[in-house]
C-alpha cells in the first residue's frame, strides 16, 4: 500500500462556514503531488477533544502521517499543540531558542505598527506559550510567530502513533513553511516510502458528463492497466476536468487513455496539457488588443481576462453597458435595433461588440447579452437565454444564442466560460 495521509483543519470559524477552508485543499494537493494518498480531510472546531477524536480516528485509519492546521496562536484557545503532545504522550518544554526568535518577530511587529506600550508580561506569555515543543518532536521555522512541529511516528503493534505535522491556520503561512516543514526529519520519514505518481488533466467543453462516462466504460475494457489510473472527472465553470493520476509505470496505459478519448471526442476536448481555456486565449491575444461589452455578466469577462499577470499588454477595456440607453448612448447600438429584435438578440449582441471594437480601438471584442434570472424571462426568452457575440477587425461578426441552466449566479458564469471558447474558437480560425 502507498503512503497515505490525514489532514486535519481545526478552527471554529472553519467550521461553522464563516472562513472558507483554503488549507485542506492546499495541503491535499502538495501531499497528492509528492505522492501521498490522501486519505480523509476533517474539519473540527477549537475543542481539544474533538480534535482528539479526529487524531485517535486517523490513527485507526493507519496513515503515515496526520497534517493539522489552525490553532498555534498565543492565546488561549489555541491548543493544538497541547491537544496533540498529549496524544502522543509526549510532555511538552519551552524550546529557548525558539523562544528568543519569536521574541524577536513580535518585537520589531511591534516597532513596526507602533504598538511597544502593550503589557509586556502578556506579551512575553504569548511568547513562551508558541515555543512550546513536544519531547523529541523538531520546529519548524515560522513565518509569522506560531512555528510548526514535527513529532516522529511510534511503532507500536497495538497502538501505532503516525507521524504528525503541525502547521498555522493562515494560508500564507502554512504555505510559506511547506518546505521547511517537508525537510523536517520525521516528515521526510513518514513519507519516504511513498510511490512516485503522475497526475494528468484533459479538459472538455461541450461534453456532457454522462457521455465521457459511457466513453470510459467502453475503453476500460480494452486498455490493459487501465485500474492503475485514478480517474476524476468534475464539471467546473461549465467544462469537465479529467484528472488522472497514476504510477510512474502506468505511463503508457494513460497515453492509451488519452488517445481513446481524443479519438471519441476530439472536437469537445480543448487541452490536453492541463492548460486552462484562460492560458490558451492568453496565448491566442498576443499581439492583440481586446475590449468586452458586457450586460448580463456584468463585467465577469474583463475580471478573467485580467485576472493574470500581463494581461495589460492586450486587455484595452470594457463597457458594462446593462441599460439599453448605455447600449446606445456609450456602444453606439441603434436604439431602433433594440425596439425591434429586443436588448437580448444577436443583431444587439453585435452590434455591443463592433460597439466595444470602435469605442476602444480595440481590434477583437466579446458581447454579451441575456436573462440571467431569476426574473425578467418570457416564454420567447425564458430565464438563461443569453446571446453572445466575436467581432474580429476585418471579419463577419460571430453571434451564437444558448440556453443555460442554474441559477443566475451560474448562468452568468457560465456565459464567461462559453464567451471565452467562442473567442478562443475565433483567434484559431485567424491562424
Amino acid at each position: 500500500m502507498n503512503v497515505r495521509a490525514g489532514i486535519v483543519v481545526t478552527g471554529t470559524e472553519v467550521l461553522s462556514g464563516r472562513i472558507a477552508d483554503q488549507n485542506g485543499p492546499w495541503v491535499s494537493q502538495r501531499l497528492l503531488e509528492l505522492g501521498v494518498d490522501v486519505a480523509h480531510i476533517t474539519v473540527c472546531g477549537d475543542r481539544p477533544e474533538d480534535l482528539a477524536a479526529q487524531l485517535r480516528f486517523l490513527a485507526g485509519e493507519r496513515v503515515s502521517l496526520i497534517v493539522t492546521t489552525g490553532g498555534l496562536g498565543p492565546t488561549a484557545d489555541d491548543l493544538t499543540v497541547e491537544t496533540v503532545a498529549d496524544f502522543c504522550g509526549r510532555p511538552l518544554h519551552v524550546d529557548p531558542q525558539l523562544e528568543a526568535r519569536i521574541g524577536e518577530i513580535v518585537a520589531r511587529w511591534q516597532r513596526a505598527r507602533g504598538t511597544g506600550g502593550l503589557d509586556p508580561e502578556a506579551t512575553r506569555a504569548g511568547t513562551r506559550k508558541q515555543a512550546l515543543v513536544p519531547e523529541g518532536a523538531q520546529s519548524i521555522p515560522p513565518v509569522g510567530t506560531a512555528p510548526g512541529v514535527a513529532i516522529p511516528a511510534v511503532a507500536d503493534a497495538d497502538a501505532p502513533v503516525p507521524a504528525i505535522l503541525i502547521l498555522p491556520g493562515p494560508p500564507r503561512e502554512l504555505q510559506g513553511m511547506w518546505d521547511g516543514a517537508l525537510a523536517a526529519d520525521p516528515v521526510a520519514a513518514a513519507i519516504a516510502g511513498r510511490t512516485e505518481h503522475r497526475q494528468e488533466t484533459i479538459r472538455a467543453f461541450g461534453l456532457p458528463e454522462s457521455e465521457l462516462a459511457a466513453t470510459l466504460r467502453a475503453i476500460e475494457r480494452q486498455i490493459p492497466g487501465f485500474d492503475d489510473l485514478e480517474i476524476t472527472t468534475c464539471l467546473r465553470r461549465g467544462e469537465v476536468e479529467i484528472v488522472t493520476r497514476f504510477p510512474a509505470t502506468a505511463a503508457d496505459s494513460y497515453t492509451s487513455l488519452a488517445q481513446a478519448l481524443l479519438s471519441h471526442h476530439d472536437t469537445q476536448i480543448f487541452s490536453t496539457d492541463g492548460a486552462t481555456i484562460d492560458d490558451q486565449i492568453a496565448g491566442l491575444l498576443q499581439g492583440r488588443l481586446i475590449a468586452t461589452a458586457e450586460s448580463c455578466t456584468g463585467g465577469l469577462i474583463a475580471a478573467r481576462l485580467t485576472d493574470r499577470p500581463g494581461s495589460s499588454d492586450y486587455v484595452l477595456g470594457g463597457a458594462v453597458p446593462y441599460a439599453n440607453s448605455v447600449k446606445s448612448g456609450v456602444l453606439d447600438v441603434p436604439d431602433t435595433m433594440i425596439a425591434e429584435f429586443g436588448a437580448v438578440s444577436e443583431p444587439v449582441a453585435a452590434a455591443m461588440a463592433e460597439g466595444a471594437l470602435a469605442r476602444f480601438g480595440a481590434d477583437t471584442a466579446v458581447s454579451t447579452s441575456g436573462v440571467a434570472g431569476p426574473g425578467g424571462g418570457s416564454p420567447e426568452k425564458p430565464v438563461g437565454t443569453v446571446c453572445f457575440g466575436v467581432a474580429i477587425a476585418g471579419r463577419e461578426t460571430l453571434t451564437r444564442t444558448l440556453h443555460l441552466p442554474g441559477d443566475r449566479a451560474a448562468v452568468r458564469e457560465r456565459s464567461v466560460t462559453v464567451s471565452l471558447h467562442l473567442l478562443a474558437r475565433e483567434l484559431r480560425r485567424l491562424g
